[in-house]
């Protein structure tokens, strides 16, 4: 925590605990190596309510007769969009939120890329650098409220596809699809607690865990036993609010101007402030705006109540 003492700024470390968690969960793979289904095994196993955010044409629905799910089929991939639904998924109280794929928010229509390449437009040629820099907030933005979502989230992400040849227990030489580096930006993979490398044979390789007993692990074609493993891993730990609990003190009647204000460093120091949330009238914004927001009328209100107070007191007097 940083506070400020007589004009300098100073730094208090404070004792470490483990917290409950939210799934942070993302799955790779070829196409065909069984994302979705995976992503709806574990979505289904770890909560009761499951949104699922469909970029594949309503191909996710084609497990609706084993799966219990409500979908939301997008057609145009702007960074924006996708806060904007996890908002609406988070008013709606949905426990668990599967994006599929999160790979077309980068090279689909609207993507991140495209967004580059409208930026670099504008700006004439040789400017790319600056269309990042454009851009990037953007991306950041969709990124942080993935990661703030008050339910648990699972991601699945595209990785471009090769053949190896590889010998078959005959000798024979035989292809076999490889998947590459996942389909989104450089370095994607560690924004997540979790993620799984499928691979046409429907094995998941745990390739990157912050839950012990889950790193490394080889799992022939995932399951419930998977799930429960990452569950009892979230569970572990002291409970702590999420977005949707801040929210609803942020909104409450009669929240003062200081409790909003504590609240805001909590939400703070839990990494919640860019989480997607409506506002009472139904718009879309972050926590961090909507406290400010309701900072700034609860402080006008104390002084408009100071102010009646002073007018009284000169009547009285």
């Amino acid at each position: 925590m940083r506070q400020r003492r007589n004009g300098v700024n100073t730094f208090t470390f404070a004792p470490a605990t483990k917290e409950q968690a939210k799934a942070r969960i993302a799955f790779t793979g070829p196409t065909g190596s069984g994302k979705t289904y995976t992503a709806l095994v574990t979505g289904n196993a770890i909560g009761e309510r499951v949104a699922l955010v469909d970029t594949e044409h309503g191909s996710a629905s084609k497990y609706a007769d084993e799966f219990a799910f409500d979908t939301l089929q997008l057609t145009s991939f702007e960074p924006t969009a996708l806060i904007d639904v996890l908002a609406v998924a988070a008013h709606d109280g949905y426990d668990v939120v599967i994006v599929d794929s999160l790979s077309h928010f980068w090279s689909g229509a609207g993507g991140m890329l495209e967004q580059v390449d409208n930026a670099a437009k504008r700006f004439g040629a040789g400017s790319s650098f600056a269309a990042w820099k454009e851009t990037r907030p953007m991306e950041r933005a969709m990124i942080d409220a993935l990661l703030a979502y008050p339910g648990h989230l699972i991601v699945t992400m595209r990785t471009k596809t090769e053949y190896v040849v590889e010998t078959d227990e005959r000798g024979r030489k035989v292809p076999r699809k490889v998947g590459l580096k996942p389909e989104q930006r450089e370095g994607i993979e560690y924004e997540f607690d979790i993620v799984g490398d499928l691979d046409h044979e429907n094995t998941l390789v745990i390739s990157k865990s912050r839950a012990k007993p889950l790193s490394g692990l080889v799992i022939r074609k995932p399951g419930t036993d998977f799930a429960d493993s990452v569950l009892d891993w979230l569970n572990a730990g002291r409970p702590t609010p999420s977005a949707s609990d801040y929210l609803a003190t942020a909104t409450a009647p009669g929240t003062t101007y200081e409790e909003l204000r504590a609240l805001y460093e909590e939400a703070r120091r839990h990494n919640l402030l860019a989480a997607a949330v409506l506002d009472p009238t139904g718009k879309p914004t972050t926590l961090g705006d909507l406290i400010v927001r309701r900072g700034t009328e609860a402080r006008k209100d104390t002084g408009k109540d100071t102010e009646k107070a002073t007018e009284r007191k000169a009547v009285a007097a």
